[in-house]
């Protein structure tokens, strides 16, 4: 073998072990980026909601096997956000806007959780339901007072909380639908409204129907 031929060589391998390090690393090219890689792994492992508190805006204190039997949709945020949080609560509401509202509160629930439970006593909470047209009941916002389990939650479902060092926080933002018995179902872009609510509303009549 002559040098050209064994460098030719050496660069085909090169671009092979490239591309099947490439290919590991992305799921099988199904994740381009860490916050895809995120969403996959979670709707790979579909992870069961861990056993938490809440408090919502109504001073109420309860498991969150409180919703045991019906849907939950999610989102994580923080009452002091000024650009992502108010957007994604926004788009909340207009996924809860677009579900028959014979089936919310008795088939789903939605629900915002605090992860600054610090600063998102239920007064504050209460205040902030109000922007968005949270009835408090069929949309509750909630804090987790204790520290753990919080922090089991985000980790969890793969919540990206980082202070900013200016009493702000750099997180992801996502819609989460959580099954009758509390495992992740789907991990949702919430710039994506009709879709999901496509989505919510299909899965609860067709569970209905079956």
């Amino acid at each position: 073998m002559n040098k050209k031929q064994h460098n030719f060589l050496i660069l085909c391998l090169s671009i092979i072990i490239s591309f099947l390090l490439f290919y590991v690393g992305t799921n099988g090219f199904q994740a381009f980026t860490a916050e895809s890689a995120r969403v996959y792994r979670l709707l790979e492992e579909k992870p069961s909601f861990p056993d938490v508190t809440l408090e919502d805006s109504m001073n109420r204190v309860y498991p969150f096997t409180e919703f045991k039997g019906k849907y939950v949709f999610l989102t994580f945020i923080y009452t002091s956000c000024t650009d992502v949080c108010p957007q994604l609560e926004m788009n909340l509401a207009e996924v809860y806007q677009q579900v028959p509202k014979e089936l919310l509160g008795e088939e789903i629930v939605f629900l915002s959780i605090s992860f600054d439970p610090e600063r998102d006593d239920p007064a504050t909470l209460e205040k902030y339901q109000f922007f968005f047209n949270s009835d408090g009941e069929t949309w509750r916002m909630a804090r987790i007072t204790d520290e753990n389990e919080l922090t089991a939650l985000l980790d969890e479902f793969g919540v990206i909380v980082i202070p900013d060092g200016y009493g702000g926080y750099s997180h992801n933002s996502a819609f989460y639908f959580v099954g009758r018995d509390g495992e992740l179902l789907e991990v949702m872009d919430y710039k994506k409204i009709d879709e999901a609510a496509v989505k919510v509303v299909n899965t609860l009549q067709n569970d209905m129907e079956g």
